[in-house]
């Protein structure tokens, strides 16, 4: 009886060592599974918006502004190119202050005119907002922490150029728009963006790195904001709730009110 106890503990001992391994060795799994999926995601991510050859442009103009700061080579080339463009100078020519807007006032009047774009006008709008947006605080905040003296001296804020950031999102606004129908449309957007950059430097306002930093910055402001269209859309599409925004008068005050159903 003793012998048939021992016996009967001893494999229950077994088929709860057996139970504990198999759920360790499944948990381990999970685990890695688990680990797999996130490192596949970041893998997706890394590959679709990094290893991208549209992001070569605008990520080589950054790091040349970036390395421009304190590179005694480059900031040579800044002074030889100012000096060459003040010799025999005829004057200033301000162009640059109106032509920084011409491509993103194209980015709306060719659908105007005929042309048709990949997104509705509201779309439209919103991936010119928040390219402009993004564009302005990475400006403002680099213009604010990397004071430069303007090859003028006229202010210490020349790095980088505000002008060709504006011009060259856009460009690539018009560009990412328009392509499909014409690649000329955003070759041409980018003439007058390059054109932009050259009269900053004509006109002794900004030196050539602070022009190529400017254009990088705008290229990847609305790149980034066409990446966050998906985004808009899945909210959208998750929350279709009915608003009402109406004007009211209560013969004093006027107000503006908005109903909303959460």
């Amino acid at each position: 009886m003793k012998l048939l106890i021992f016996w009967f503990n001893l494999r229950l001992r077994v088929l709860i060592l057996l139970i504990l391994n198999l759920n360790s060795t499944y948990c381990i799994c999970q685990t890695d599974s688990l680990a797999g999926q996130i490192e596949s995601g970041f893998h997706k991510i890394f590959q679709q918006h990094v290893l991208r050859s549209e992001l070569i442009a605008p990520v080589g103009f950054i790091t040349i502004g970036v390395v421009s700061i304190k590179n005694p080579y480059i900031k040579n080339q800044n002074v030889f190119i100012r000096d060459n463009l003040q010799t025999n100078h005829p004057g200033k020519f301000p162009i640059d202050d109106y032509s920084q807007y011409i491509p993103t006032a194209s980015y709306f009047a060719l659908d105007v005119l005929g042309v048709s774009g990949k997104h509705e006008i509201k779309t439209r709008l919103f991936t010119a907002g928040i390219s402009h947006l993004i564009m302005a605080g990475a400006v403002n905040l680099l213009k604010g922490t990397i004071p430069t003296w303007r090859p003028d001296f006229s202010a210490n804020n020349s790095f980088p150029s505000g002008h060709t950031a504006t011009a060259f999102v856009g460009a690539e606004l018009v560009w990412q728009e328009y392509s499909h129908q014409s690649i000329w449309y955003g070759i041409g957007a980018y003439g007058i963006a390059a054109g932009t950059g050259f009269f900053r430097m004509y006109n002794n306002k900004h030196w050539l790195s602070d022009v190529i930093m400017g254009a990088g910055i705008g290229i990847l402001s609305t790149k980034i904001s066409y990446w966050l269209l998906p985004v808009l859309k899945e909210r959208i599409q998750k929350k279709k709730h009915p608003y009402l925004l109406y004007p009211t008068y209560n013969g004093r005050q006027m107000m503006l009110s908005f109903n909303c159903k959460i």
